[in-house]
């Protein structure tokens, strides 16, 4: 299950992934795995959970994956794959139903790049709350990040649409959103405050079923936060 506890070195490996499942290796906390826990959820896969520690990994992880990276997918057949937007896309293309990537080669080269805009907007929500906790000035990184959201903003409005695909969720909504519902626990929520477009999709996104099913309290992660920042993260923080 989700719950699961967290698997450390010398905890004994789970035995083969079951018939008709896909095993999902990911953290309760993990941005990246979210990303894989959304679209497994929102398309209905049947799966099983596997957590793991990520300061003291099994060495069979390390077997299945060298990078020791969550997420990572592994499939009756022992087939291994890892990073986030691969494993999102494999099982978009693996299980049809519930199809969250456009069907166009235009349209699902749109949502690649989308991501690849995106990926320099994620640094930033590590970088500003690390530099606050050591009581660096980070108003130069704010101002910075409040311009990539501004960008995205503009998106939003020149499309008309309530979500960055149209108007139903659709891959790059969930690729994007484990960020924005960290936003709070990085306090950085004040950074949506002049881009009314952007705070309102967000407000879509949390009323949607998958984004409710896979999200912790605020309570809960900020208490897991609070371990990780002071540099000892308890993986099974809440449980």
């Amino acid at each position: 299950k989700e719950t699961s506890k967290c698997r450390k070195e010398r905890s004994p490996a789970p035995g083969p992934v079951p018939k008709d499942h896909i095993r999902i290796y990911s953290m309760r906390f993990c941005p990246f795995a979210q990303r894989t826990r959304l679209v497994l959820n929102a398309k209905g896969i049947k799966h099983d959970t596997v957590n793991i520690n990520l300061k003291d990994k099994p060495d069979w992880f390390l077997e299945k994956n060298p990078l020791g990276l969550v997420p990572t997918l592994e499939t009756p057949a022992g087939e291994v794959i890892y990073e986030s937007p691969i494993t999102c896309e494999y099982l978009d293309e693996v299980y049809p139903e519930n199809q969250l990537l456009p069907s166009t080669p235009f349209a699902k080269a749109q949502q690649r790049m989308m991501l690849e805009h995106f990926s320099k907007v994620v640094p930033y929500f590590y970088k500003i709350p690390t530099g606050r906790n050591k009581g660096e000035d980070v108003s130069g990184l704010e101002t910075e990040l409040k311009e990539k959201f501004a960008k995205l903003n503009e998106d939003l409005v020149n499309k008309k649409t309530q979500f960055f695909g149209g108007d139903t969720i659709t891959m790059i909504d969930y690729m994007m959103w484990p960020f924005f519902e960290r936003l709070e626990i990085f306090e950085l929520k004040h950074c949506l405050d002049s881009t009314p477009e952007l705070k309102k999709w967000t407000e879509r996104m949390s009323e949607d079923p998958t984004v409710k099913a896979t999200r912790h309290s605020m309570d809960t992660y900020k208490g897991f936060y609070k371990t990780y920042t002071e540099g000892n993260p308890n993986y099974d923080y809440g449980l």
